[in-house]
């Protein structure tokens, strides 16, 4: 029962990590990403690791997904605005492409 579970959990981590590079949404990549990471703290519950289960739920599942999601979130806006920097010692200039 557990080689099965653990075979199919493998499966479904493979797929996810391939469709996180593969797809071409970004939240879509960054969730999969998360799954990988949630299916992984399940496989070290499954061993007998709970502490490391742990861990990696909270840390590489839900803490790294959400900091993913609100750094795209921070760049989607960045690349929506009017650009702007300053020059060295100048005042802001609007960058024109």
């Amino acid at each position: 029962m557990t080689l099965v579970l653990v075979i199919a959990f493998g499966a479904v981590i493979v797929a996810a990590a391939l469709a996180s590079l593969y797809l071409k949404d970004m939240v879509s990549a960054i969730i999969a990403s998360g799954t990988v990471s949630l299916l992984a703290s399940v496989l070290y519950l499954v061993f007998g690791a709970p502490d490391v289960a742990m861990t990696e739920a909270a840390i590489g599942s839900a803490l790294t997904t959400v900091v993913f999601l609100l750094a795209w979130n921070r760049i989607k806006k960045i690349s929506q605005s009017p650009r702007k920097y300053e020059p060295q010692g100048g005042e802001a200039k609007e960058d024109r492409e």
